[in-house]
């Protein structure tokens, strides 16, 4: 086993019918840009019915047929947003804690240790987080996946990561390993997966490799660590 295996995200998501939501994070191949990327996916009318949208520099989710939310309390929610020099990103409304404890002088880990899995029994879907902090020409990234300690959902364990931004390597952290029932949650590190110079080349790779039936949106940023211009994608199959 090579610990050190780098894989496209095209590899590493192919034929896995539901990975949940996901979260990608590094830095492209020529070491010049931050990449980020978002998905979400869904099996049931509830969790289908939504789209990415942009608001003042935010992604939101919301939905596409608002005669059709049954509960908007897990699936509507901002999954992208700036705070000074970071960029949060997450699977729910713990963008929105990060970027309050953020405001409170508080550290990502901290201001997530208020929140645990989220309370959709007997799945008991876990939040995954990440965060972007740009500096000097350079950046270092933080994830985060708060699980239920057991099938029961009596405590939360707590996973905190932080890592250097290395040429062409990035970490994919997601909700679930794959399909089930209930949903078998991620085990272990993200997964290493290799980052490419062009955004497009990378969100097609994403998006082509996504489950056809359960795939929704996915949103895709690329920041120039020389200038801090941002370049962005999204892709919502309704439309």
């Amino acid at each position: 086993m090579n610990i050190y295996e780098i894989k496209s995200m095209g590899e590493r998501i192919a034929g896995n019918s539901y990975v949940g939501r996901g979260i990608v994070i590094g830095k492209t191949a020529d070491g010049k840009k931050a990449a980020t990327a978002y998905f979400i996916m869904g099996r049931s009318e509830n969790s289908r019915n939504r789209i990415f949208t942009e608001k003042d520099g935010a992604v939101f989710t919301e939905p596409f047929d608002p005669s059709k939310v049954e509960d908007p309390s897990l699936i509507i929610y901002a999954a992208q947003r700036w705070y000074e020099n970071k960029l949060i990103v997450t699977n729910g409304d713990q963008t929105d804690t990060i970027w309050e404890g953020l405001k409170k002088e508080e550290s990502f880990a901290s201001a997530l240790t208020t929140r645990e899995f989220e309370p959709d029994h007997p799945n008991l879907t876990p939040r995954i987080s990440g965060m972007v902090t740009f500096g000097a020409n350079d950046f270092t990234y933080e994830m985060s996946i708060l699980k239920s300690a057991d099938a029961a959902g009596t405590a939360c364990n707590r996973y905190h990561f932080a890592y250097p931004a290395l040429a062409g390597l990035g970490h994919f952290i997601h909700t679930y390993v794959c399909d089930g029932n209930p949903i078998p949650t991620f085990q272990g590190e993200p997964e290493r997966v290799s980052i490419p110079d062009d955004i497009d080349a990378f969100t097609k790779d994403i998006w082509e490799n996504l489950d056809d039936d359960n795939k929704i949106s996915l949103y895709v940023t690329y920041t120039d660590l020389a200038t801090g211009k941002t370049d962005s994608r999204m892709i919502n199959k309704n439309s």
